[in-house]
């Protein structure tokens, strides 16, 4: 069943120490003189989305200085703990906000293209699965959409893995295949800034 009322909004996962990185604080990082995180961040201003958040910890006030506007901060001060505290964070603003779906998005992503977000939109709004995924060349990547029958799961998840094993274990996963290999580029050590350049 189709419901374009869906509210869904976004939680750009932002607060990590970004360990094997170095010294610098990867999201801090710059390509072509941006910060990787505000690439990551205007993939989602650029999509058809209700609202977005950002859920901060590491370096918060420089990544928070670094976001373009339209995105609510959100600090994690249990940030240390590893990022399932991020989306537990993510997911208590999604539910007190009384959003339908919520987006999850890897601050360390800057290729995502928005068109992939969309899809996923679209594919939520049609009613096709509770989970919806984005798919390139068969594997999985990010984004990830959950719906708001996933929150209570969403707000006990455990270790860095995040939400990955509730994706696993779900039955109700649509995975929306998509022309776009930013699903599976991260950042994670200097060299990966190369393969992430427009």
């Amino acid at each position: 069943m189709s419901n374009s009322d869906n509210v869904v909004g976004a939680v750009l996962l932002a607060a990590g120490r970004s360990e094997r990185f170095g010294p610098e604080n990867k999201l801090l990082a710059a390509i072509d003189g941006r910060p990787v995180v505000r690439r990551a961040a205007r993939t989602l201003l650029a999509a058809s989305l209700d609202d977005r958040i950002a859920v901060v910890g590491h370096d918060a006030a420089a990544v928070g200085k670094a976001l373009p506007e339209g995105f609510t901060i959100r600090y994690n001060d249990r940030y240390r703990e590893g990022q399932h505290t991020s989306v537990r964070a993510g997911t208590a603003v999604a539910r007190k906000a009384g959003w339908d779906g919520a987006l999850f998005a890897l601050g360390d992503m800057p290729a995502v293209d928005p068109t992939t977000v969309d899809a996923l939109l679209k594919s939520f709004a049609e009613g096709t699965g509770s989970v919806v995924v984005p798919t390139e060349s068969g594997s999985r990547g990010n984004p990830v959409l959950f719906g708001a029958s996933h929150f209570d799961a969403l707000a006990e998840v455990t270790g860095d893995r995040g939400g990955r094993a509730l994706i696993a274990a779900c039955p109700g996963v649509v995975r929306v295949p998509v022309d776009d290999t930013g699903i599976h580029r991260d950042v994670d050590r200097p060299e990966d800034l190369n393969s992430v350049r427009e």
